[in-house]
C-alpha cells in the first residue's frame, strides 16, 4: 500500500510539471517522467489505476517523442500505452476517456506522412490522386483510421448524458474523419465531419460554460473549413447521395452546385438529384463563382516540360461554366499564339480549382500532339 501511494505521490508531481503549475527543467522534467513510468510497472500489473496511468505517461513520453522528430520512439510507446490502457479503460469512465484519447493520438502520428504541413490531406482522391500514397503510407493510414474509429466507440460507450464525453464523441468523429481524408473516403468523410458539427451545435444549445463554448465554436469552424475543402474532392454521385442522406449542410448547397457544374453535370440534373429548383440552380451558378487556376507545359527538344509563362499560367474566377469549357478556351487561344509549338510538338493544359497543384488532382488535364495518348480530360 505504502508503494502504491508513493507512486501516486510521484504521478501528481508530474501531472503538476506537465500542467504547468510546478516548474522544472527539460532534463529534470525527462528523469521524473522515466522514473515514474518504472515506478508504475509493477502495480499496473494488478491495478487498474496504476495501468491506467501507466498508459496515460507513457501517451506523455510518446508525445515528447514525437515534438523531438522521433515519430517511431513515439509510436513504440504509445502502442504499449494503448495495452495498459485497454486493460483498465472497463474500470472508470476516467480511464476510458484516457484510452480513447491515447487511441486518437497513435492515429494522429500514424497517419502524419499523408497530411501536410497544413494538415490538410496529400492525397484526398486516395489511389485516384494523380500522385497517391505509398503502399507503407497507406498501411499507416489505415491502421490511424481503424485505431480513430475504436476511439469513436469508446466514447459512444460512455454516459452521453455527461457534456464531457458528448464532447469527447464529437471531437473524436472529426478525427475520423481527418483520417478517411486522408485515405481518400471523401464522401465518408464529409459525412462524420456533419455528424461531429450537430454534436458541437447541441453542445453549444446547452449553454455551457464560456470555455466549453469557445471550443464548441473553435471545433464547428474547423469543421466548415474542412467541409469547404472536403466538397471540392467530390463526385456529382457522391454529392447526391450525401444530400440524398441528409448529410449536405444547406449552407453548402452553391458550393456543391459550383461543384457539379465544374464537372460537366447539366443545370437540370443538378437540380433533380440536389432536389432544387432549377431557378435555384441557375440563380446559384450566376451568382458563386469559381476560381479557374490554369497552366500549359511544353516538351522541350531535350525531353523535358517547360512551363509557359502568362498568360498560359494564370486564374480568373468564372461563373457556371466547367472545366473543359475553360480548358477548351485555352486551347484555342494558345494555338492562335506565338508561343504555340506547332502540329509537331507536345504539350498539356491544366485547370485546377482554387489551386495549381491541388492535392486533389487537375479537373481537366489534356495532353495534345502526335506522340500524345487519347487526348481524354481527366
Amino acid at each position: 500500500m505504502a508503494q502504491r501511494e508513493a507512486v501516486l505521490r510521484l504521478d501528481e508531481q508530474w501531472a503538476r510539471i506537465r500542467s504547468g503549475a510546478a516548474l522544472a527543467d527539460p532534463v529534470e522534467s525527462e528523469r521524473l517522467l522515466g522514473e515514474l513510468i518504472g515506478a508504475l510497472r509493477e502495480p499496473a500489473r494488478t491495478d487498474a489505476e496504476c495501468a491506467a496511468r501507466l498508459g496515460l505517461r507513457l501517451g506523455d513520453l510518446a508525445a515528447r517523442r514525437f515534438a523531438a522528430g522521433d515519430r517511431a520512439g513515439a509510436l513504440a510507446a504509445i502502442e504499449e500505452g494503448l495495452h495498459h490502457g485497454q486493460q483498465a479503460a472497463g474500470h472508470a469512465p476516467e480511464y476510458a476517456r484516457w484510452y480513447a484519447r491515447g487511441l486518437i493520438n497513435e492515429g494522429v502520428w500514424l497517419a502524419w506522412p499523408l497530411s501536410d504541413a497544413d494538415r490538410l490531406p496529400r492525397h484526398p482522391l486516395g489511389t485516384g490522386s494523380e500522385n497517391g500514397p505509398n503502399a507503407m503510407e497507406r498501411a499507416a493510414g489505415e491502421r490511424a483510421r481503424d485505431l480513430t474509429r475504436a476511439a469513436v466507440e469508446v466514447w459512444a460507450g460512455l454516459d452521453q448524458h455527461d457534456p464531457v464525453n458528448r464532447r469527447g464523441l464529437a471531437q473524436a468523429k472529426v478525427f475520423l474523419g481527418d483520417r478517411l481524408a486522408e485515405l481518400g473516403f471523401a464522401a465518408d468523410a464529409v459525412a462524420w465531419a456533419v455528424d461531429a458539427e450537430a454534436g458541437f451545435r447541441a453542445l453549444l444549445l446547452a449553454a455551457p460554460g464560456t470555455e466549453e463554448a469557445q471550443e464548441a465554436e473553435e471545433a464547428l469552424d474547423h469543421i466548415g473549413r474542412q467541409l469547404e475543402l472536403r466538397l471540392r474532392f467530390l463526385a456529382f454521385d457522391s454529392l447526391a447521395q450525401l444530400r440524398a442522406d441528409g448529410l449536405l449542410p444547406e449552407r453548402l448547397l452553391p458550393q456543391a452546385v459550383v461543384a457539379a457544374r465544374i464537372q460537366g453535370v447539366p443545370g437540370p440534373e443538378i437540380a433533380a438529384r440536389l432536389g432544387l429548383e432549377v431557378e435555384q440552380v441557375s440563380t446559384m451558378l450566376e451568382v458563386t463563382p469559381w476560381r479557374a487556376v490554369w497552366r500549359v507545359d511544353v516538351r522541350g527538344a531535350d525531353g523535358l516540360w517547360n512551363v509557359q509563362g502568362h498568360p498560359w499560367r494564370d486564374g480568373a474566377d468564372v461563373r457556371n461554366r466547367t472545366a473543359e469549357d475553360v480548358a477548351g478556351e485555352l486551347v484555342r487561344g494558345f494555338r492562335e499564339s506565338p508561343d504555340y509549338p506547332g502540329d509537331s510538338g507536345l504539350w498539356c493544359v491544366r485547370v485546377w480549382w482554387h489551386t495549381e497543384g491541388d492535392p486533389a488532382g487537375a479537373r481537366f488535364r489534356l495532353v495534345i500532339g502526335p506522340d500524345a495518348a487519347a487526348p481524354t480530360p481527366s
